[in-house]
């Protein structure tokens, strides 16, 4: 018997949570993990941690788009299962490498992994009637986003109290126990193809996803959007210290003020999503994005650190219109056989954007200074919100 779409979405919801604070709790402080537990030396430090980084996206990014065309054969739920296990795993044996080399190999295993965020969502958008596709897809948003809030401070803590290998220690157990709350409480959607769909496959008939102009805009939209992301980020608590001056608990300033944006989005993501589904998610997404780009722009302005903190926040509010946009869209775009390989690849676009933004972000910062990174955040905004408004206007 299939599990009631609410208890499902709460289900789904709290994995996403534990998913995401798993994850933040230890990607901040992996540089202070190669140094303070294995030896790696402050000269070769960043050299190190980029590698770390960027092996991950590397290998998910091929990875995603095989995951989701298995997971239109061999079940959404399967392809669940086995991303929350195989994460579990690496995180583990995160917890137990000795050598700055092994934790690169643990990293690559985890883009291997990789996974479970787009099968939860194609899940998601099969058990949700179409009238509350917006509202679940944006609390599935802001459950991602509050676990990235809530991770890197449960890390923090962690790591003073009882060190950096218990934090992935209890990522792993994290993620096992949302592999066992998929495995005996989460049944296989059924399959309904919607012949109206651009996407609905005929029977033999193989479809190029790519092809589709919505789809494909979707797709480039969503990898610009992680390319905004990732190309303020590095550069935020340099920011922060640069307008905060010489003032006590400079550490602890930071981090409030990088965590506002999320918390606003949190509470955001499901608001956006009951718009998009009664004004269109195609208005949403112009909308989100102006708005935030708007508000990137603003960034750039403020010479106090409290302008600063309030911009953040005011960011938060609008970008997390964008994701629950996109993924309905998507939703409402492709076949329920197809549902895996769109979020598949949409996964691969994101990592191909989380690849490129940091690179671009320091460039920019290095030639220009700091303040023309947001800058370009908001005309990179500003560009796909023209483009979404004309395909929005033919769709």
């Amino acid at each position: 018997m299939l599990v009631n779409w609410k208890l499902c979405l709460a289900i789904l919801t709290c994995n996403v949570v534990f998913m995401s604070a798993s994850y933040t709790m230890l990607v901040p402080f992996l540089p202070m993990y190669l140094t303070l537990e294995l030896g790696v030396t402050a000269a070769s430090v960043n050299l190190w941690s980029g590698i770390v980084f960027s092996s991950t996206f590397l290998v998910s990014a091929i990875m995603a788009p095989i995951w989701g065309r298995m997971a239109d054969t061999r079940g959404k739920r399967m392809m669940a299962l086995r991303a929350s296990l195989l994460l579990s795993i690496s995180y583990f044996l995160g917890g137990i490498v000795t050598s700055p080399l092994q934790l690169t190999f643990m990293r690559m295993f985890q883009g291997f992994a990789a996974g479970l965020w787009p099968m939860e969502l194609a899940i998601m958008t099969l058990y949700a009637p179409p009238q509350k596709l917006g509202i679940s897809l944006g609390i599935m948003q802001g459950g991602l986003t509050a676990g990235g809030i809530v991770g890197p401070l449960f890390g923090g803590f962690l790591a003073e109290a009882f060190g950096m290998r218990m934090s992935f220690f209890l990522a792993a157990g994290a993620l096992f126990l949302n592999f066992l709350v998929l495995l005996f409480f989460i049944k296989e959607p059924p399959v309904k193809e919607e012949k109206d769909s651009p996407a609905a496959a005929t029977e033999g008939e193989k479809v190029n996803l790519w092809k589709i102009p919505v789809i494909r805009l979707m797709l480039v939209a969503s990898a610009l959007v992680q390319v905004v992301i990732l190309i303020v980020q590095p550069i935020l608590t340099t920011y922060i210290t640069q307008l905060a001056g010489n003032i006590d608990n400079l550490v602890f300033i930071s981090g409030l003020i990088f965590s506002l944006g999320g918390f606003s989005s949190a509470v955001t993501a499901p608001l956006w999503g009951r718009f998009g589904q009664h004004h269109g998610f195609f208005r949403a997404l112009r909308l989100s994005l102006i708005l935030a780009g708007i508000f990137f722009l603003l960034q750039a302005l403020p010479d106090t650190l409290y302008a600063f903190a309030a911009s953040q926040f005011a960011v938060g509010l609008f970008f997390s219109g964008i994701f629950p946009s996109i993924n309905a869209i998507l939703a409402e775009n492709t076949s329920a056989s197809l549902k895996g390989r769109v979020f598949g690849l949409l996964f691969s676009a994101q990592q191909v954007g989380a690849m490129t933004g940091p690179l671009l972000g320091g460039l920019i910062a290095t030639i220009f200074g700091m303040k023309y990174v947001f800058l370009a955040a908001g005309l990179i905004l500003f560009i796909i919100s023209a483009t979404v408004r004309k395909k929005g206007l033919s769709h």
